[in-house]
Parts: C-alpha cells; structure tokens; sequence
C-alpha cells in the first residue's frame, strides 16, 4: 500500500488553523487549555525540567523529540489535560490531531519506597512542589527507574495522525507539553502517577515526632516528680496552675489567723 505524506503546513498557517478550531470547540462548550511556552526554554522550574530531562535521557526516540520540541515552542500544543493516569491533548499539525496517553500508576511497593527515602528530610508540601529539598530528596524523586517519572515502557501512546510511528511529534510535543504544565502545577505529576504527595509530608512529620517523643517523656517525668516532693495532684497541662491555688489558699488562710 501507498502512503503519502500530509502535505507541510508552516507554523503560522498552524496556529491560524489552531486559533479557528480553538474557537470551533470552545463554542460547543469544550474546555481548552493550551501550553503556552515563553521564549525557547520549555521548562523552568524543578519539576518541569526534570521531566524534559527524564524524556531525553531515558527514552528510545531522540529522532522524534526535536520535532516535539519544536511543535510545543510554536504553540501547536493547543489542549493539554493531565488526569489519573492519562495525558489527553490536542496537537495542530496538517490538521488537528488528538493524542491521548495513558500510564500505568506507579507500583505500591516503588511508592513506599519513595516514602521511606524521603522521610524525615522534607519540611512541607509547598516546599516540595516548589523543589525547594535537598539533593537526597532530588535524587530519590527523580531516579530513572526507581523514582516518580515513567519509563517509556509504562506508557502506551496514540495519536490520531497518519504517522504510524510509536511516538510521533505530535506525542512528542505533548510530553514536553507535561514539562511546561509542571512549570505552574507540579502536583499534576502525583496525580499522574495516582500517589498521594501529602503521604511524604506524613512520613516526616510523624518521624519528627518520634524524634521528640524523649523530650516530651521527660517533662512528664519531671511533672510527676514535681507533684511527689510537693504533695500536689497535677491534672494534665496544669502543671503551673495548681501550686497557685495551693499559694493563694495559703495566703488567705493566713490573713485569717492575722486578723
């Protein structure tokens, strides 16, 4: 069988035709979120640029990922939304092409292992979607095979243009689309793989906790021996405040005699 080639269609004529079917689907109610990249960096911040460099440095396609970045630069990303699990976007090509991406959640057990490496060593959630942690954390999040970004292996990609290659530009350019998306909402990428960050929060507080535990065990040591030399019963958190009482009473009892 004969295949031909769609024929080329400049980057402006693709956003012309992106702004028409833009304003088509909007008019029939459909929510459109395009990726708008500013210049030619893609990402920005930590959790985008980690992405993109996941996607370069560990994917099989480094033919099909120059046009990628190309596509996402000149905005011909013109939908993107990440869900559970999926990736659905829609690319501006000779036409208008819809990609749709799924991947697998990440395993339970890769997860908790996550978890333990990073516990004790994040202070809270806005700092860990910032990228605001230390290197350790870095590494452990962003590790090839063992941290929170797919292996090609665990998505299945397809897109609606004739190209029959796994990954084609268009599916390119919505995989740097993600990188530029994490820019502005990096909990996206929990929600993607379906882990909860808050769990890494957890682990650290209730580490910190433990960490103090001797602390607090040793005040209420001293409390107890507190009441034992002064002959006084100290209800919980009243420590202070029941020796006043006993004073006070002293006093008046005092005054009495006195008078």
């Amino acid at each position: 069988m004969y295949f031909q080639w769609a024929p080329y269609v400049s980057a402006a004529q693709r956003r012309a035709n992106a702004r028409k079917e833009i304003a088509k689907r909007k008019k029939r109610g459909e929510t459109i979120e395009p990726v708008v990249v500013e210049g030619r960096t893609i990402a920005r911040t930590f959790w985008g640029k980690a992405w993109c460099d996941h996607l370069e440095q560990h994917c099989d396609f480094e033919n099909r990922l120059p046009r990628g970045r190309a596509y996402v630069r000149n905005g011909s990303v013109v939908h993107l939304a990440i869900g559970e699990g999926r990736i659905d976007a829609l690319v501006q090509g000779s036409s208008m092409y819809e990609v749709k991406l799924e991947i697998v959640a990440l395993p339970k057990a890769r997860w908790a292992s996550v978890v333990s490496d990073c516990s004790g060593r994040i202070d809270s959630l806005v700092e860990l979607l910032q990228g605001k942690v230390s290197d350790g954390v870095m590494r452990v999040v962003t590790h090839p095979t063992e941290g929170l970004f797919p292996s090609t292996k665990q998505l299945a990609m397809s897109c609606s243009c004739p190209d029959g290659a796994v990954m084609c530009k268009h599916v390119a350019a919505t995989l740097y689309g993600v990188g530029a998306r994490l820019d502005a909402s990096p909990d996206l990428l929990f929600r993607l793989r379906r882990v909860d960050p808050t769990e890494l929060i957890a682990k650290s507080v209730a580490k910190r906790r433990v960490a103090r535990g001797a602390t607090k065990g040793t005040k209420v040591i001293a409390e107890n021996e507190l009441a034992d030399v002064f002959g006084i019963d100290l209800d919980e958190g009243e420590a202070t405040a029941a020796p006043k009482v006993k004073r006070k009473a002293a006093l008046a009892a005092k005054r009495g005699r006195r008078a």
